[in-house]
């Protein structure tokens, strides 16, 4: 099997979730390999910055700034996309959120926030990602960055509805491989499910409490470029091969 990227070189690709973390990865990686990349996120300025660090790369990277848990907002990142870069190809399903707190003590409030962002917010743009693709005819590729927690519920403390809203992406992936299919539609869908990763919602949160934070420093972790890496995979086979679910954990 041959591994290319070029397929995508000047192609349109939406990153959620990439002012920082796994998201700002995956876009710094995906603008070194050609494309135009569309970074989206609350803070915008973080994007803008890192725009300007990559100038002269093979690609480029656009901010545009959206609360990802807001649907008219989700639409508008398409709307700008369409308009001023041309149809998106491929869709980076990362923006999501963790908020520590049990289920027996939760606040309903916390609960909503996590499932608006993580599984509504990504059935709808990858809803908009789909219509944009088969209007224009586009064998594009959709990714959620899922995780092991998508998977198994492990003995994590304080993660609350985190691992439910994991296992949905996990159902969702499965769901619309089948929709796709039915449809005849050459669009790819691939499940990204890593371990735990340093960033600024795990190990590099300043607000961690010292029982959290002794608890990371027990586990072995990956970087953001290790989930990149498994993207830019995913993506760089040929157009006859489906990764459906790839799994990477620190060893």
């Amino acid at each position: 099997m041959v591994l290319s990227m070029e397929r995508w070189v000047g192609k349109v690709a939406i990153v959620t979730g990439a002012s920082s973390g796994i998201g700002a990865g995956i876009a710094d990686a995906l603008v070194e390999q050609g494309l135009i990349v569309v970074g989206v996120a609350r803070r915008v300025e973080l994007i803008q910055e890192r725009a300007k660090q990559l100038s002269g790369k093979k690609g480029k990277l656009h901010a545009v700034k959206a609360d990802l848990s807001k649907e008219e907002e989700i639409l508008k990142v398409f709307e700008w996309t369409t308009q001023n870069l041309g149809p998106v190809h491929i869709l980076i399903n990362n923006a999501g959120i963790v908020i520590y707190g049990t289920l027996t003590e939760g606040k309903t409030e916390d609960w909503k926030k996590t499932f608006d962002l993580a599984v509504i917010g990504l059935c709808i743009a990858t809803r908009e990602a789909v219509k944009i693709m088969k209007a224009n005819q586009i064998n594009g590729h959709i990714v959620h960055i899922n995780a092991l927690l998508g998977h198994k519920v492990l003995p994590i403390p304080d993660m609350n509805v985190y691992a439910a809203s994991k296992f949905a992406t996990t159902a969702l992936t499965e769901t619309l491989r089948q929709e796709l299919n039915h449809l005849g539609l050459k669009i790819k869908i691939t499940s990204v499910s890593p371990g735990l990763v340093e960033s600024g919602l795990t190990t590099l949160n300043d607000n961690l409490t010292l029982q959290r934070r002794e608890f990371y420093k027990t586990l072995p972790y990956l970087k953001a470029e290790d989930v990149a890496n498994a993207v830019t995979y995913a993506l760089s086979t040929p157009e006859h091969v489906q990764v459906h679910e790839l799994t990477i954990a620190a060893d």
